[in-house]
């Protein structure tokens, strides 16, 4: 028996994902590389860092090495109880004057994970503008100056671009073009005026702005969310610009994870802050979405124990949702280094609805493996 309920709400799920994803491409062409003068404030760029024995020497090169004024930027490497020789490492080998190392107290916030090592950092900072990446990550010698190029009086937050470096396996090659749809979905949306995510790996804003909106204060405990949940509150409590830096000399690099094990314990952390962004019409259209997923392997299910009029829908779901995020990740092309593994994409976009289905949902229940951590939501 065909339920016409049934079909009307798939029909919607699919009407708010085509809608969302057509923000996205208007957001994304509306982005054009920035070209403001850079400004003399002064840039404190944090680097919070547990156990990173194997990249903290390389980040500290690539970061010391910026094309930037060395009296206008200082870098605060700061050490969240690593367990392994990273911070030994890294006081072996800084000999920069403006590099400082310093290591969070342990009753600092101890509940906070890595929020506390960036808010101790800000708190030790003598920069007006902040800008966080992390520690596995890799910079162009021109990547703060170009960032900086967005930051002008009117600006209180700028997202730049993340990319995997490239892997030789089908799964870097998977995590390659999957996260770089979700990088292109947050420049789209800050594009379209309506900024949602982001990646601390690559941010810059105001340090008053995020005194006035009360830092990490609020979700301090939360496991994750200090980019995306402090983005949407300097845009929601601000008259400042959100901006994105649409220029390839700013991209930072970072390498894919690489174990399943490890890919979904990241995903299910990302996609545990969604229910604590602070716009309710935000998390509505979240939820919408999931379920739009989740309608399309019900779809399946539906024409093969109910009627075949469900599969027609699904093709139409899958035919809209595929050519929707192609044209999301050819207009990236221009940014992102994806030109040569595109062909992957049907691959990418059919284990993609499996795996969002299921990091969505075990993200709920909080619990996750982060830095030899156990933690929780």
């Amino acid at each position: 028996m065909i339920s016409y309920s049934l079909i009307i709400l798939f029909t919607i799920l699919l009407i708010n994902y085509f809608l969302f994803l057509q923000d996205v491409l208007k957001g994304l062409n509306n982005l054009k590389p920035c070209e403001e003068k850079v400004n003399d404030e002064f840039v404190s760029v944090i680097v919070p860092f547990r156990n990173e024995s194997e990249n903290i020497l390389a980040s500290l090169k690539s970061l010391s090495g910026q094309n930037y004024p060395k009296n206008k930027f200082e870098i605060i490497f700061v050490n969240d109880s690593s367990v392994d020789d990273s911070l030994q490492k890294l006081n072996l080998n800084n000999n920069h004057e403006n590099v400082r190392v310093l290591s969070v107290p342990d009753d600092y916030n101890n509940n906070s994970n890595k929020k506390r090592a960036i808010q101790y950092g800000i708190e030790n900072s003598n920069g007006e503008i902040i800008v966080t990446t992390d520690a596995d990550c890799f910079h162009s010698k021109n990547w703060l100056i170009t960032l900086m190029k967005c930051m002008n009086e009117k600006t209180g937050f700028v997202s730049g671009p993340v990319e995997f470096i490239d892997g030789s396996n089908l799964f870097s090659k998977f995590q390659k073009l999957e996260f770089a749809g979700l990088v292109l979905t947050g420049a789209g949306l800050i594009g379209a005026n309506k900024p949602a995510i982001c990646n601390a790996a690559n941010i810059a804003y105001r340090k008053k702005l995020f005194n006035d909106v009360g830092g990490f204060n609020d979700k301090i405990k939360l496991s994750s969310g200090d980019d995306e949940l402090l983005l949407q509150k300097i845009w929601k409590e601000s008259d400042h610009d959100i901006k994105f830096c649409w220029n390839h000399n700013a991209i930072v690099k970072t390498s894919p994870n690489k174990t399943l094990k490890e890919f979904y314990h990241q995903r299910k952390r990302w996609a545990s802050k969604g229910i604590f962004y602070g716009s309710k019409k935000l998390v509505l259209k979240l939820i919408l979405i999931y379920l739009f997923y989740v309608g399309l392997i019900i779809q399946l299910a539906l024409s093969v124990f109910i009627s075949k009029i469900y599969i027609i829908l699904f093709i139409i779901s899958i035919s809209l949702k595929f050519i929707m995020e192609f044209k999301v990740l050819k207009r990236g092309e221009k940014l992102i280094s994806i030109k040569r593994i595109i062909k992957f994409f049907p691959i990418v976009e059919i284990l993609q609805i499996p795996y969002i289905i299921f990091a969505g949902f075990s993200g709920l229940f909080g619990n996750f493996n982060w830095k030899e951590r156990k933690i929780k939501r």
